[in-house]
This record gives C-alpha cells, sequence and structure tokens, in this order.
C-alpha cells in the first residue's frame, strides 16, 4: 500500500460564458486536489492506495470521501472534521492551461493536527507528499513530521507542485522544500515549480543538486518539451512529449507522479533498495509510462487519470 497524503477539495470548472445569460455563471465541480487525484491514480494504474487527509462533515466533503470508496482508495486514514471543504476556481488559458483561485482558510484539508499522524505497518511500502498540503497550516508542519519520521523506513516522494494562490510567500514555500529535499527518495518536480521557487536558474543543476542528498531520483517535467529523469548511477535520461491533442492540462502532473509510482510497485522496486539498483533500461521504460499516462490525461477534460488497461 502506498500512503498518499494532503488536500482533496472539489475543482470548479467555469463553463463559457458565451452559453449562459448575463449575470449567471455556470460551473462543473470535479473532485480534486493534487494529492486526492495521485491516490485516485494509483488506484487505478493498480496500486493499493490510502489518503492522509481531512474531510468536511459537510455535503461536499462526503462526496469527496464517495468517490474515494468508489475508486477503491481506502479510507482507513482519512479524518471527518467539522470545517468546510476547500474551493478550488478554475479557469483555462487558450492553451488549456489552467489558473486557480483557492477558497481554502480554515477549511477541513488544513486542519491536521500532530494528534492525528497514524502509526504506520509494514503494509505501507511509501508515503508521497506535495501541493499546497506542505505549507499552510497546521497540515504543513503535520506532514513535514510524518516525512521526518518515515525517511529511511519506507519510500519517500515528495511533488512540491506550488500553488501561490493558497499561499502566495514564496520564500515559505523555498523553506520548507528546503526542508523536505533531505527526507525524499523520489522528487517529480515541472519546470513551471522551478522557475517560481528559483527564477533565472538553471533547471537541470537544481534537479542534480537534490542528488547530493539522501534522493535517487528527480523526475523534471517540461510540459511540451517533454521529460526527465536525473539519477547518481545513469546522469540524465529524457524522452519527448507524447504528441496527443491537448484538451487541458489539468492533473497531468498528479498522473505522471502516480505513475512513476506505479510503474516502480509493479516491478518490485517500490522501496529505497529498488530505486537503488534501477538500470538505465528501467528508468527508461519509467520515463516512458509515466509520459505516456500523463498525455492520456491530457488528452481529456478535467484530472481524469488513466487506468492501467489503457496504457498496456
Amino acid at each position: 500500500m502506498y500512503l498518499v497524503c494532503g488536500e482533496a477539495l472539489f475543482d470548479f470548472f467555469a463553463r463559457s460564458p458565451e452559453s449562459t445569460p448575463t449575470g449567471q455563471v455556470d460551473f462543473k465541480a470535479i473532485a480534486g486536489g493534487s494529492p486526492f487525484n495521485v491516490a485516485v491514480g494509483l488506484r487505478r494504474l493498480g496500486v493499493d492506495t490510502a489518503l492522509f487527509a481531512g474531510l468536511s462533515t459537510d455535503y461536499l466533503g462526503q462526496r469527496l470521501k464517495q468517490v474515494l470508496v468508489n475508486e477503491g482508495v481506502s479510507t482507513r486514514y482519512l479524518h471527518d472534521l467539522d470545517a468546510p471543504t476547500t474551493l478550488a476556481m478554475v479557469a483555462l488559458d487558450a492553451n488549456g492551461s489552467p489558473a486557480y483561485s483557492f477558497r481554502g482558510e480554515g477549511c477541513a484539508d488544513r486542519q491536521l493536527h500532530a494528534h492525528h499522524l497514524p502509526l504506520l505497518g509494514p503494509e505501507v511500502r511509501g508515503v508521497h507528499v506535495g501541493s499546497f498540503s506542505l505549507v499552510v497550516q497546521p497540515v504543513g508542519d503535520t506532514l513535514l513530521a510524518l516525512v521526518k519520521r518515515e525517511s529511511g523506513q519506507r519510500l519517500i516522494s515528495l511533488d512540491p507542485n506550488v500553488r501561490l494562490n493558497p499561499e502566495p510567500d514564496i520564500e515559505r514555500w523555498r523553506q520548507r522544500i528546503k526542508e523536505l529535499i533531505p527526507y525524499a527518495d523520489v522528487i517529480k518536480v515541472s519546470d513551471e515549480d522551478l522557475e517560481l521557487l528559483y527564477p533565472g536558474q538553471d533547471a537541470q543543476e537544481i534537479a542534480r543538486s537534490w542528488l547530493n542528498h539522501r534522493c535517487q531520483l528527480v523526475f523534471l517535467t517540461r510540459g511540451s518539451q517533454g521529460a526527465s529523469v536525473f539519477s547518481r548511477e545513469h546522469g540524465q535520461r529524457s524522452v519527448p512529449a507524447s504528441l496527443v491533442e491537448v484538451a487541458d492540462t489539468v492533473g497531468a502532473g498528479d498522473t505522471f507522479q502516480a505513475a512513476v509510482i506505479a510503474w516502480l510497485t509493479g516491478h518490485g522496486l517500490d522501496s529505497i533498495e529498488g530505486i537503488q539498483g534501477l538500470s538505465a533500461v528501467q528508468l527508461d521504460a519509467l520515463l516512458d509510462f509515466a509520459s505516456r499516462a500523463a498525455a492520456l490525461t491530457c488528452s481529456k477534460t478535467g484530472p481524469d487519470l488513466p487506468y492501467r488497461e489503457q496504457l498496456l
């Protein structure tokens, strides 16, 4: 089992204004949040998965829980909390890239404290953390404590997934990522994340520098420019982006992250020892699988992550 940690929310996509009367805005609401998407994506790719998150007792929170149940994601590590559900308003540009506006202050997914931290048994092979739950409080400090406690005991994966709307202080993001890097075994980051965190600096050099800690693999995604993986043993490996007709890019990074973990799990390599022994051929296969999975998500509207049979 893989334990994914962080926010769960509803994305509200505004429909085309040409199709609605003046003074009226129609929305399509889709369950999401980066960690939520990763958990669902892992399960669709055949990995036993659980989500560690705070969910509201309100209607939307219980809908989120039902989605997880329907998808087969374990609810064992969820906490029902008397606080609202986070909402994300999503607008898409001409290229299908999303811009987010969050309504999350005081919401349930932020209200996890140290006393909510679960004890993990040997069935939990790895822990994934990412997105704005890393920096908003109190959940940010709770997840940092979990990563520190579990690092070296099981695989730790990290995706910064920088979102400045819920936390606009980029220095806070830099500090938290700096605190987390020494404890992560696998890191996935986008070129957009790195430009926000370290503007003007060479993305490849930053990725390589993270290998100076315990991290064994750094995945760098570049949208239409493809993706790369950096490893101590095999240097840099890259693949071009798969050619698809892009509907939007919502959930593409989450899909890539889920596919990385799913590939490792499917090959019995979801452990610290497993990733240390990866060959160059295996890294190429892993990178290709994750890239194809992300491309499939881009071909559909919203975070509709693929199933394993679609990637065979």
